[in-house]
């Protein structure tokens, strides 16, 4: 599931926000730049949704950091400030779009899915593809060659996981974080577990072979 990081200082916009949201994406909610600072640097995100005027460390200064840091997250800036200049200083720092409150939810997932789609974190029509192996993501299936690849949710996680970064190192210590979440109290010695698992039903198809595994370092799913 795509990872969103929702920084907003307001309480009551921060749990609508996510409500709304949680169906459709991991919400880690936070209310301060100083926080969410610490949770970019701790955790692994696609998106972040950034309220402009935040407590201590601003907004600005927070999109400022992701671009220096974080290139290859996504970022959608919130406001209740109407103000050209802010706008056009924010696209300057990298951010991908830019929102007026008051708004409707409907137009902020639209607006994320642009996003989204623009980075690569997702293709046209919500389908990740890797040669003939794809995810459908709104139906949460997956297929080789058009034949149904059934998965447990863990498993489609790990490989929803893969395919949004094709071509990408991922460490160990990131696989875990994603598939068993921030609070969970196994060991990172799991993740080869749930690797051979997912190896194992990709192997039906001769698609094992794509994720690889560097030795000392992580997986990463690449063409031969």
């Amino acid at each position: 599931m795509i990872k969103v990081l929702l920084v907003e200082d307001n309480k009551k916009i921060n749990d609508n926000i996510r409500l709304y949201l949680k169906d459709d994406f991991e919400i880690q909610p936070v209310f301060s730049g100083e926080d969410a600072l610490l949770y970019l640097d701790a955790y692994t995100y696609d998106l972040v949704i950034l309220d402009l005027m935040l407590p201590g460390i601003d907004g600005m200064s927070v999109l400022s950091y992701i671009e220096k840091n974080h290139k290859s997250i996504g970022v959608l800036m919130l406001t209740a400030k109407e103000d050209l200049g802010d706008k056009l200083r924010a696209f300057e720092l990298g951010a991908q779009d830019y929102l007026t409150k008051p708004f409707f939810m409907e137009e902020l997932k639209a607006r994320m899915y642009v996003i989204l789609k623009r980075l690569g974190k997702i293709a046209e029509k919500n389908v990740l593809i890797f040669k003939e192996l794809q995810i459908d993501l709104a139906k949460k299936q997956v297929t080789i060659h058009k034949q149904k690849l059934e998965l447990n949710e863990r498993q489609y996680n790990l490989l929803e996981y893969f395919m949004l970064n094709q071509g990408i190192l991922l460490f160990k210590e990131q696989i875990f974080e994603r598939i068993c979440g921030y609070d969970s109290e196994a060991s990172t010695e799991i993740v080869e577990v749930y690797m051979s698992q997912l190896r194992k039903k990709l192997g039906v198809f001769d698609y094992g072979k794509y994720l690889k595994t560097k030795r000392g370092m992580g997986y990463i799913l690449e063409d031969e």
